[in-house]
């Protein structure tokens, strides 16, 4: 399976626990991917995300499972399983910054020959929108 790492690093105006609590909590992460429109079957380590495509004009709801654990102001971490193969591990590490909680934001995404030019545009989007959006999130708290 191919495999691609994509990173970015960001500053959000709030300290390390509160991005560690805003990051454990599954409700938090529909909007937070602007893909992410609802949160099912919660349970202790992991939910069921829905991302909602759309498609020439259709709508697809993709229902992915969503593994989810953390160290308490370190690290938040865990595997992503969608339909069709694609497989994605995050990572969010915390480190203290002078304007706010430093945040490495990894993904390390395998998908099936054929599919990794699309997941890892979509991939990449919600990653780079994750950073804007949760700085705003975080700096109303």
């Amino acid at each position: 399976m191919p495999e691609k790492i994509l990173r970015n690093t960001f500053t959000v105006p709030a300290p390390m626990e509160a991005a560690y609590e805003h990051l454990t909590r599954p409700e938090n992460y529909i909007g937070l991917s602007p893909l992410v429109v609802a949160v099912e079957d919660v349970q202790e380590g992991s939910y069921v995300a829905v991302e909602r495509f759309r498609l020439l004009g259709l709508k697809y709801d993709n229902r992915i499972r969503v593994s989810l654990e953390g160290t308490p102001g370190k690290a938040v971490w865990g595997e992503v399983k969608s339909p069709g193969g694609v497989r994605m591990a995050y990572r969010f590490e915390f480190a203290d910054g002078p304007e706010g909680t430093r945040i490495e934001d990894e993904l390390r995404l395998r998908t099936p020959l054929g599919l990794m030019a699309f997941a890892s545009g979509q991939a990449r989007k919600v990653q780079l929108a994750r950073a804007t959006i949760l700085a705003e999130r975080l700096g109303r708290s």
